[in-house]
């Protein structure tokens, strides 16, 4: 932790909401690089990821959580645990909503859980850039009855309408305090748990709607080549819950598996700035998301919550 600089302003800022609404967008946007995963699919994010954005007067730490929603296993109810244990650690918190959906219970659900907490709440209306503009007035007025909201900043996380504004606001909330993470940091998540981020997003694309989020990636090994040291070697297991997904995964004559490589190597690449070697496999662990040890050996330890 860095010395405080007279007038230098820090603190956490936790982003929640229901699933699907851009949270891990905002968040890639705001660091300038990705560190959280992104799929039109549901509970992606599984671990809240802590992104940080440092400036010459401030340091953002915004923690990105798993969509709020009802859970239906083991690895559901983790989830949840997360986002709401993170509601007690922070100095603002983002609750981000779709601009395409209506108020729902999901949302209900997460006001309910706001109810009485004294931490300033941002409402962030986001994917502005998809509805005509005389329609946020009523979007906004349906959650002011529900809520007393410190701000209320309408935002496009994709195309970045409104979100320099919103770090602006967000500072102002902020106390003053330390530099908490250098300045180049952007996330203090180790790269052993990114790289296997990257990896489950393409497994996410490129499936589709076949494969539920019944997925885990364990890294099994990240060297340098012994042969050449300019290349990283990076061994890793797919973890998947039957043998037809297996099947899946694996493509016909292995032809998803080698596209997933070839699009994670990509990303990993940039995020090690070196030559990579992707190698993958693919196992099955039968209903392994209501397993609590199979939970704690991908890295979902309720323990650190």
């Amino acid at each position: 932790m860095l010395e405080n600089n007279n007038g230098y302003k820090s603190g956490f800022i936790s982003i929640i909401g229901r699933p699907n609404v851009g949270k891990s967008t905002f968040l890639n946007r705001v660091i300038g690089q990705k560190i959280a995963i992104m799929s039109d699919k549901p509970q992606t994010t599984r671990n809240k990821v802590q992104g940080v954005l440092t400036s010459n007067d401030s340091q953002m730490i915004f923690i990105d959580t798993p969509g709020i929603h009802k859970p239906k296993h083991k690895l559901g109810d983790f989830m949840l645990k997360v986002s709401k244990n993170t509601l007690r650690e922070v100095d603002v918190i983002m609750f981000m909503v779709n601009a395409e959906q209506k108020l729902g219970k999901g949302d209900e659900f997460i006001l309910e859980m706001l109810a009485g907490n004294p931490t300033p709440v941002f409402l962030v209306i986001n994917k502005i850039d998809q509805i005509h503009p005389d329609e946020l007035i009523g979007i906004i007025e349906s959650y002011k009855e529900r809520y007393d909201f410190a701000e209320i900043v309408p935002i496009s996380a994709l195309q970045g309408n409104n979100v320099e504004d919103l770090l602006t606001t967000l500072t102002k909330y902020l106390p003053e305090g330390p530099q908490y993470y250098p300045a180049d940091q952007v996330t203090d998540h180790p790269e052993r748990f990114i790289i296997s981020e990257l990896i489950r997003e393409k497994v996410l694309h490129l499936t589709r709607e076949e494969i539920p989020h019944s997925i885990a990636v364990v890294i099994d090994k990240i060297r340098r080549d012994e042969e050449n040291e300019d290349k990283i070697r990076v061994a890793a297991t797919i973890i998947v819950e039957r043998d037809s997904q297996k099947g899946i995964v694996i493509g016909k004559r292995g032809a998803l598996l080698k596209e997933v490589g070839i699009r994670a190597r990509k990303d990993i690449e940039m995020l090690l700035g070196s030559k990579v070697y992707l190698e993958l496999w693919v196992k099955v662990q039968k209903d392994w998301r209501n397993k609590s040890t199979h939970l704690r050996d991908f890295g979902f330890r309720d323990d650190e919550y």
